[in-house]
């Protein structure tokens, strides 16, 4: 039986809303084995969490099969989300410690089902701060808010 060695991808996402809520944004860009894709879209009425979880769960249903991922993101709620949060909010049938239901209940279960699929190292990464990837993310994120706001 031979193993199969899963190729490193390396997602930048990120998220952007004028107004919170208001028109917003999400943008990646995928890389793999010297390839790199973009994508980007929006929503008219929106939060940036929403927009900055919408990024990985977007990029992540991009990839066709299992893979080893390294996600960078400048959102601590996502970084955090996923490393720290999600398993007490599973535990607690989606809810806060202070049992308060948990805000974007949707896309984070989205997210923990893709997330299933792939082994995937969460990164924080300052925003604005000169990171190529993140920069990309973040002018992707921003042509999906432009689309909206023209649309």
């Amino acid at each position: 039986m031979s193993e199969q060695k899963s190729e490193l991808v390396i997602i930048y996402a990120d998220g952007a809303c004028k107004g919170n809520p208001g028109p917003g944004g999400w943008g990646a860009w995928i890389s793999m084995g010297g390839h790199s894709k973009e994508l980007c879209g929006g929503e008219p009425v929106t939060t940036n969490n929403r927009m900055e979880l919408t990024a990985v769960i977007r990029a992540l249903e991009a990839l066709k099969r299992s893979c080893q991922v390294k996600i960078y993101t400048d959102s601590v709620y996502v970084q955090k989300g996923m490393t720290e949060w999600i398993d007490s909010w599973k535990k607690r049938n989606w809810r806060t410690a202070d049992k308060k239901p948990v805000k974007n209940e949707d896309l984070w279960q989205i997210l923990d089902a893709l997330s299933q699929q792939h082994q995937i190292e969460w990164l924080w990464v300052k925003g604005h701060a000169g990171d190529a990837g993140n920069e990309r993310a973040d002018a992707l994120a921003n042509q999906g808010v432009a689309q909206v706001m023209q649309g």
